[in-house]
Parts: structure tokens; sequence; C-alpha cells
């Protein structure tokens, strides 16, 4: 009791944090909500007692002890030379994007994301690949006006994402690397314009969400693992929707964030930096589909040996109804 009470806690104050951060217009409390945001975060990190979580707890801790600490120069500098965060010189302002891209695991600075999701549990991924990227996007999206810089990291993360998932057989590193990959989506939000980055987090967070959902109660962490899983049909249903969903595939909820990039990006002439994001995209969808192939050549007929996990039968309706959400909207807007 005293356990749920004490995590109870430290989910409200990241909670709490971000909001903090999302509201703020002065640079300490950012900071401040930044710092309570980790704390909380490391504290909930280390309650599955071992080796691996205390481990990624460390390298956690480390990594955002470096963004913090260029973050506090930034605010120093900026309190010295007494600029408002509008108008932030161009040298303070890439310091800052690069602050915030290495504390959300963005390219160039991604090479801890994948290291310390492979040894948290899923419940931890999914609040590192969602919630913890609220208050980093927000203060770009408040302060950030160097267009070129955030494209070529947009750029950059979507090479990343795409290219270092490939060869990846456990499924948390698989999902960090699409983690990558969307946040390359996210960053040609703000430069596109500074709300469109919320509605694409929020359908993003949700298919992200339901997709961990599901690994986890089938107990999966690994490729391998799809081969010993013996699914219902709509199980399987539900799992090819989700990863095509994730991949951005029509019509799939998934599609609609990417849409409202693609229109504006189209609308801008940015037409080498649309084909580098939808090449990148392709090749994501490449590790989602490998993910499948296990599952698509496994015979369906039910073996002594197979784990037999089942999912809610109205979690597995829901599931399948959001992520065909797209066309009926379609649908009404048509009509």
């Amino acid at each position: 009791m005293s356990m749920n009470m004490s995590k109870m806690l430290f989910y409200s104050m990241l909670f709490m944090s971000t909001m903090l951060v999302m509201s703020s217009s002065n640079w300490l409390s950012m900071w401040m909500g930044l710092e309570i945001n980790m704390m909380s975060f490391i504290t909930l990190m280390y309650y599955k007692k071992n080796y691996s979580s205390s481990e990624s707890m460390m390298s956690y801790f480390m990594v955002q002890s470096i963004s913090s600490m260029m973050f506090l120069i930034i605010i120093t500098m900026n309190y010295t030379m007494m600029i408002s965060p509008e108008m932030l010189s161009n040298t303070v302002n890439t310091l800052l994007l690069c602050t915030m891209m290495f504390k959300m695991g963005a390219a160039p600075f991604h090479f801890w994301m994948p290291q310390i999701m492979q040894k948290m549990k899923w419940s931890m991924c999914m609040l590192l690949m969602t919630w913890q990227k609220l208050a980093p996007m927000s203060i770009l999206s408040s302060m950030i006006n160097n267009n070129t810089t955030i494209m070529i990291m947009a750029m950059m993360s979507t090479i990343v994402g795409s290219i270092g998932g490939l060869n990846q057989t456990s499924l948390r590193k698989i999902m960090a690397y699409s983690s990558i990959n969307h946040m390359g989506w996210m960053l040609s939000c703000l430069m596109l314009d500074n709300e469109m980055w919320m509605s694409y987090i929020a359908i993003y967070s949700m298919l992200t969400i339901m997709t961990i959902n599901f690994f986890m109660k089938m107990s999966m962490y690994h490729i391998n693992q799809m081969s010993i899983n013996s699914m219902t049909m709509m199980e399987k249903t539900i799992y090819f929707s989700l990863m095509l969903s994730m991949g951005g595939l029509p019509p799939f909820i998934g599609f609609l964030p990417k849409w409202m990039v693609i229109q504006s990006l189209m609308m801008k002439n940015m037409y080498l930096i649309l084909l580098v994001m939808m090449l990148m995209t392709l090749l994501t969808l490449f590790y989602y589909i490998r993910t499948m192939s296990t599952i698509m050549l496994m015979n369906s007929t039910m073996n002594k040996w197979m784990l037999t996990t089942k999912i809610n039968k109205n979690s597995q309706l829901m599931m399948i109804m959001i992520n065909l959400m797209l066309p009926w909207m379609m649908v009404i807007n048509f009509f």
C-alpha cells in the first residue's frame, strides 16, 4: 500500500512538473520543472530493483544532468545579456535547440535512448517515448526561430530513426528508433506551425500507448518471441493495424499527422525535405512489417507448447476502432 502511495506521489510530481514547464514564461521555472521531472522519472525507474534498472537509471541521470547543466548555462547567459526569449541570438538559440534535442534523444544526440530503453520495463519506455517529450517540445515551441537548424535536425532524426532500426531484433530498441524517427516529424511540425506538433504528439502518444500495452499484455520483448505467442485472428488484426498505423500507412489513424505535415511542406515548396522524410518512412515501414512477418508466416494451429496470453475483448474492439478512425473522419468530412 505504501509503495502504491509513493508511486502515485511521484507520478503526480511527474505530471505537475511538465505542467509547470509548459505554463511557465520564466527561464528558472522551466529549469526547475525539468529537474523535478527528471528526479520523479528516475525514482519511478528504480521501482524494479535489479542491475539493469540501476544501470539505466544512472545512464539516464548522467544524460539529463548534462543537458540540464547546459540549459542552466544558457539561462545564465540570458540573464547576463538581458535577452528575452523572443530576442535570442542565433548562438544561444542553437545551444538551446541542442540541449532540448539531447534531453529528448533526437539525432544527433540519440545514442543514449536505445541503450537505456533496452534495459527498462515497458511502462517506463512508454513514459519516455510520450510524456517525457512534452516539456522539451513546449520549450522549443515557445522560443525557437532558427528554421534551418530545426530542418537539419529533423532530417537527421528521420534518417537515423529509419536506418538504426533495420538490424534490430529487440522490440524495445525498434520502438526507440521509431520514436527518433517520429521526433523528426515533430520537429518539422515546429518549423511549419507552432501548434501542429501538439496534434502530432497526441496521435503518436495514443498509438504508442496502445502498441506498448499490446506488447505488455503479450509479454513480448524480442521479435523471435512472436513465434511462440499464439494469437487469435483478432489479436493479429490489432497488431497489424497498430504497426501499419505507427508507420503512417493510410487508411489508419497514424497517417493523419503525417498527412498534415506533408501538406504543409508542399505548401511551403520544401520538396527535398519531404522526399527524404517520406523515403525514410518507407524504411520504418520495412522494420514494422518485419516484426509482423513471423506472425504472418506462422501456422495458426494451436500447439500445446505455445503461450496463450489473451487481450480483453473490449480492448481489442477499442484498438481496432481507434486505428480505423481516419476513414470515418474522411467520410464525415466528404458529406
